[in-house]
């Protein structure tokens, strides 16, 4: 039987049984791209507009851990290259959100700006929208779950490739993962995915995970009691967990204090956004909580939420394909130190070319981002010009970057 790269190499159809279906949904023409660059400010010289795209909404089959196939969905941007050109692709991940996308739209947090001036640059963007949100709701999201992360991010990219197929669209071999915050995440989920199942015909080139909360348990756990801008992180993590595991026995609202244990209910009725959630849940998150679980937390290593979150940990496994960890110092939302501690641990264990990036030290969760994405795609653009271990950029463009960020007031 060929292989499924065999099979598209010599034109035959592949059968994965992933694909569900998918629907162009936009065209930003050259034009569209330039005023929105205009309004944003982004000088052309830092990152290109070099052709058009074409974006599709995706659905595809995932599965649970327990091996139940559920449905997910994704955006596919397309970059109108040259007939016959193969592309780059970056599979992407975006930060945390609460609400499903709407009919047509292509955005989470802001972050089509990002995907927009990868893809005009002549990247195919594969931008997973994790189960449970999207375009489908069969399952409560699992946030910050890593297994469902990283198998959804890989068969996403399995479903484009028929997708490819349909739409004559070629890939080269050069596969890069990046996402920022919950997306920081996922890429390390969906990078660690692809090494650990090399049978998907699937090669990672390069990762650049950005402000991922990679060690809950140790390094980001200090955030639950000390004053905190989203506390609303919190019960969406426990309900989340509580979607893919048994540990919590009885209703999940008996974890939290009152009035939290009838407020936080309710508020999941598609009606209410994180504004909503933060308003009325505590600023110290630990205090949404009940004592007697706050406490073995605190003092019981083997507590069950305790194992859970280190379950989840990605700051504890090696990759074999060169990865940027970028990170602000002053973020309040994902602490620091989680980059430093998977840096640490990823090259005492012997990986090889595995990097720290530190984007900036006065800029917090927000502005972090945009600032990471940049040298995140100055990273990924050294390897299309043959680095194998990755380059910071050119001079010219960081020194242009190192202006603007002199210029960025801390918030």
């Amino acid at each position: 039987m060929l292989s499924l790269s065999l099979c598209l190499f010599f034109g035959i159809k592949a059968q994965e049984d992933v694909l569900i279906s998918y629907e162009h949904i936009a065209h930003l023409s050259v034009e569209d791209i330039q005023q929105r660059y205009k309004a944003l400010g982004i000088p052309k010289l830092i990152t290109p507009i070099r052709y058009p795209i074409d974006i599709y909404d995706v659905i595809y089959y995932t599965e649970l851990p327990d091996g139940k196939k559920i449905r997910a969905s994704g955006i596919y941007f397309v970059p109108q290259v040259e007939k016959g050109l193969a592309l780059p692709v970056i599979q992407y991940n975006h930060g945390t959100a609460f609400k499903m996308r709407g009919k047509g739209s292509y955005d989470y947090n802001g972050e089509k700006d990002v995907a927009t001036f990868y893809a005009t640059d002549g990247y195919a963007i594969a931008w997973q929208d994790y189960i449970g949100l999207g375009k489908v709701n069969d399952h409560f999201h699992p946030y910050q779950h890593a297994e469902t992360e990283g198998r959804s991010g890989y068969d996403l990219l399995r479903a484009l490739r028929e997708v490819n197929f349909e739409l004559d669209i070629t890939w080269n071999d050069e596969l890069f993962i990046t996402g920022y915050s919950q997306g920081g995440h996922a890429a390390m989920a969906v990078h660690k995915y692809i090494q650990e199942h090399p049978e998907g015909g699937l090669s990672v080139t390069a990762s650049s995970p950005m402000s991922g909360a990679y060690d809950m348990a140790g390094a980001q756990s200090a955030i639950m009691f000390q004053e905190y801008t989203q506390p609303w992180y919190l019960p969406y993590l426990i309900y989340g967990y509580e979607s893919i595991y048994d540990e919590i026995e009885g209703p999940t609202e008996a974890v939290f204090n009152p009035p939290y244990d009838t407020l936080i209910p309710n508020m999941y009725d598609g009606k209410h956004d994180r504004f909503d959630f933060n308003k009325v849940l505590p600023s110290i998150p630990a205090e949404m909580v009940v004592d007697s679980m706050v406490n073995l937390f605190k003092t019981d290593s083997n507590f069950f939420f305790t194992r859970l979150l280190e379950e989840n940990a990605l700051w504890n496994w090696v990759p074999q394909s060169p990865m940027q960890i970028c990170y602000c110092q002053a973020d309040e939302e994902v602490f620091y130190k989680n980059a430093l501690v998977a840096h640490e641990y990823m090259t005492s264990h012997g990986a090889v070319h595995n990097r720290l990036r530190h984007t900036g030290r006065k800029f917090n969760h927000f502005d972090c981002a945009g600032f990471s994405a940049i040298y995140t795609k100055f990273y990924f653009d050294s390897f299309r010009k043959g680095s194998k271990r990755g380059r910071k950029g050119p001079i010219i463009k960081r020194f242009m970057i190192t202006m603007a960020k002199l210029f960025t007031k801390a918030k």
